[in-house]
């Protein structure tokens, strides 16, 4: 399907109850925003229904010729309206069943695991709303699960005759409830899994005979499986000491398999079933490495640093045996740090050119994110946003500290909102770095959070502050890396884009290098790459993705005269 575009995504596909008709979306710019079409699956014919400027994948009703779908602001993006059509009609006759008018939220349609309610939810940084229909009366009216509420976040699920709802009600780590399905305020909701200080409650995953709790404690993930008859639990075990694990598609109540995705940093991306009576474990597929690879060729390590007050930020790193730790091996770091974002110590066979040349890779589990609980992201954002930063230094000369590395060898590398990071700890710590790769960085921040027309802006007001307030927008201009640059020497600087991303506008980076070029005194590379046929996530295709790693890879390579 992609061949002949420059770029080419799918957004989502969603099938009919009784598996007949399918709904796919796609986008050819990279801009985000879809076109939906319609198949029939038994026949194989393309279906005349064609819908245009959608979020994502459509949604099926249960008559199995009903469909959802969210459309964006074609300035902002903002997902703000969810619509309802009718198979076998055009789009103009679509109905609008509701419109997100407070700018600040953004809209979305799914539907949940029991197949018995649609839901439309509302979400912000800070508060979430839900709204459900009977699946089977599409053209009803939703109704709200509980008003939204300034500091109250909550997900719902459904099982029986319950919703069973994630909170942060009364729980800043969150806290598992439930409630009947025609009381569902939270004056209804009855508690089934307490809150607790050490413990992140990120997720349930719902079945007939067991609920599987997917909680974070010192940084790992942990699944936790509990039996409704008599409430007796396990943890699922794993063995490396830095990994990504994670609930994957279980759409089936009748079954006690859970499916679930496993890596480590030396184990690539694997796939399992979980027999939660029997305890025991099937792999039924892993990531194919080209080339081969032997995990027990690498070293993987949990360590921590010590941020400047006190605290211990997590670092999960891996390298090649055999590779000397005496201060001399190139490192390469790398955090995000944002939106309560987590950072999981996963496997990636391009990081393999990396470690076989003598690399060392490191993941910086800085505040920002949300690796040891909700705290965690609260002491990285807002006016309290430059922890992030000096954890991520820290992190470095801890690692510089402890011999891993020097400062001749030691690379910095984030993306997006990790792209402020880069941006931000090059301009407190130039001396640190002898590379800086910077992915389709944010780095105009007050100007950005000023232009309230452009995607993100008014969603992200709770994450960053509000530039028209004295009080965020000083804090802001003190960190911001377009604002803080200066006369002084710099690191070498790689600095990428795409021409229609439509998270951070190419001209955010573009006008941060003409900046720099002008104000820096060094005679150190500043290198700034646009794609021209991408948006923020890079190309499309197995392939070109492959070359921008390349791009990067070369760019610290060169530095250190790695020529093979």
């Amino acid at each position: 399907m992609a061949a002949g575009h420059d770029y080419w995504a799918l957004g989502g596909i969603d099938i009919t109850d009784d598996n007949a008709l399918m709904c796919y979306s796609e986008d050819v710019v990279s801009r985000r925003i879809y076109n939906a079409s319609f198949k029939n699956l038994t026949t194989g014919e393309m279906l005349s229904d064609k819908l245009e400027g959608l979020a994502g994948s459509p949604v099926w009703a249960a008559d199995n010729k009903t469909v959802f779908y969210v459309k964006k602001d074609p300035t902002t993006l903002r997902e703000f309206q969810i619509w309802r059509h009718a198979l076998g009609t055009s789009q103009e006759k679509d109905v609008l069943v509701f419109q997100e008018d407070n700018e600040e939220f953004h809209c979305f349609v799914s539907r949940t695991k029991s197949k018995k309610y649609l839901v439309i939810g509302s979400h912000q940084t800070l508060s979430n709303e839900y709204r459900v229909l009977d699946a089977s009366n599409p053209n009803g009216e939703f109704r709200l699960i509980q008003p939204r509420e300034r500091d109250l976040e909550y997900s719902i699920d459904h099982y029986g005759d319950k919703f069973y709802i994630t909170t942060n009600y009364l729980a800043k780590n969150f806290r598992l409830m439930e409630c009947p399905e025609n009381a569902t305020t939270k004056e209804n909701w009855t508690e089934v899994i307490a809150h607790r200080e050490d413990v992140l409650l990120e997720g349930i995953e719902i079945f007939r005979d067991f609920l599987v709790v997917d909680e974070r404690k010192n940084g790992l993930t942990q699944l936790r499986m509990i039996k409704w008859s008599d409430r007796s639990e396990h943890y699922m075990e794993f063995q490396d000491p830095a990994y990504a694990a994670g609930v994957g598609a279980n759409p089936d109540f009748n079954t006690d398999i859970l499916r679930y995705g496993y890596s480590s940093m030396t184990t690539p991306a694997s796939t399992y079933d979980y027999n939660m009576t029997t305890h025991e474990r099937t792999l039924k597929k892993q990531q194919e490495v080209v080339g081969g690879h032997n995990p027990q060729d690498y070293q993987s390590e949990r360590l921590y640093a010590t941020a400047k007050d006190g605290t211990k930020v997590p670092v999960s790193l891996v390298y090649k045996k055999g590779t000397k730790l005496d201060g001399n091996a190139p490192l390469l770091l790398y955090a995000y740090g944002s939106y309560g974002a987590t950072m999981d110590a996963g496997f990636s066979s391009t990081r393999l050119s990396l470690l076989n040349r003598g690399f060392v890779y490191a993941i910086a589990h800085i505040r920002g994110g949300q690796e040891m609980g909700r705290h965690w992201y609260e002491d990285g954002k807002l006016l309290k946003k430059k922890n992030t930063f000096t954890d991520f230094i820290d992190c470095a000369d801890y690692l510089v500290a402890q011999k891993y590395t020097n400062q001749e060898k030691l690379f910095a590398m984030g993306g997006s909102a990790g792209g402020l990071l880069m941006g931000a700890v090059t301009n407190m710590r130039p001396d640190l770095w002898r590379g800086v790769v910077s992915a389709v960085p944010f780095v105009d921040v007050v100007t950005t959070m000023l232009d309230e027309t452009i995607p993100l802006t008014t969603f992200e007001f709770d994450e960053w502050g509000n530039p028209k307030n004295k009080e965020y927008y000083d804090y802001m201009k003190s960190y911001s890396p377009y604002d803080n640059i200066e006369a002084k020497n710099y690191p070498n600087i790689l600095v990428t884009s795409g021409y229609w991303d439509s998270q951070v506008q190419y001209w955010e980076p573009a006008k941060y290098v003409a900046k720099m070029r002008e104000m820096k005194t060094d005679q150190n590379l500043l290198l700034f790459w646009c794609n021209m046929d991408a948006g923020h996530g890079g190309k499309s295709g197995r392939f070109e993705a492959l070359k921008e790693v390349a791009l990067e890879y070369v760019f610290m390579f060169d530095l250190l005269g790695i020529k093979e």
